[in-house]
């Protein structure tokens, strides 16, 4: 029995290594950073504050409510539109920083700024603890519908083969992976120094049209893979034609 459990084992480890999953995942996905903020500021507010009723006059519930909001803005500016360059990311994190470190001095030393302070006494953004964790919890639910839709959607690569898995009844493409040509993109640099993301671009011999596949985490990782697969491949036939 052990020994069949063993061979088994083998099999399956064989099994994944002659093969490369890929999945394009939406845009949704980038936006973890805020879901970890609110998931750290539900916490701090449930342990700070509890069940208590929100004082303004709280600098604590206030600055958890700007460094929540500045995550989030954050995030969705950076989905919004495409960095493909560093320069103009490494521009939007001084800015934000500038600005939250503004909001930070008013707000803790009125006195210092006071054109800032006098503004910033205006706008008291706050939030409890149940606002933060209904975030999370949307963003959880989320996050579960997407990871079920790419159980239905995605492509795996074989050294003879290209296929794509898609449909609730296991509808199957198949293409040729010999001769398969695939090109990496990095059309945002947040998104690559989130989840390693970018766009991977198949072309199988025989197709006319590409396919393209958006967001696929680790794609340096996958594209090296895919590589040295098909390079092992194309060895094998050669020496298989010399012999």
């Amino acid at each position: 029995m052990a020994t069949d459990a063993g061979k088994s084992a083998k099999r399956n480890r064989a099994r994944d290594e002659n093969r490369i999953i890929l999945i394009s995942y939406p845009k949704v996905v980038f936006l973890y950073p805020s879901y970890i903020a609110g998931l750290i500021l539900s916490i701090w507010m449930a342990i700070s504050i509890g069940d208590q009723p929100l004082d303004p006059q709280n600098k604590s519930a206030v600055i958890g409510s700007w460094i929540f909001l500045a995550v989030l803005g954050t995030n969705l500016v950076v989905l919004s539109f495409d960095f493909p360059r560093t320069a103009w990311l490494t521009l939007l994190f001084v800015v934000v920083a500038i600005v939250l470190g503004l909001i930070l001095l008013s707000t803790y030393y009125p006195d210092l700024l006071p054109a800032v302070g006098h503004y910033l006494a205006m706008i008291r953004p706050m939030a409890n603890a149940a606002f933060y964790g209904t975030f999370v919890a949307i963003m959880t639910l989320v996050y579960i519908f997407v990871w079920c839709s790419v159980q239905f959607d995605y492509w795996e690569v074989r050294p003879n083969e290209l296929l794509h898995h898609h449909g609730i009844m296991a509808d199957l493409e198949r293409f040729p992976a010999p001769n398969l040509r695939v090109t990496k993109e990095i059309n945002d640099v947040f998104e690559y120094m989130l989840l390693g993301a970018g766009r991977l671009v198949l072309r199988p011999s025989g197709e006319q049209r590409p396919i393209i596949l958006e967001n696929v985490p680790f794609i340096t990782k996958k594209e090296e893979a895919i590589t040295n697969m098909l390079s092992a491949l194309q060895v094998k036939v050669a020496h298989d034609n010399d012999t």
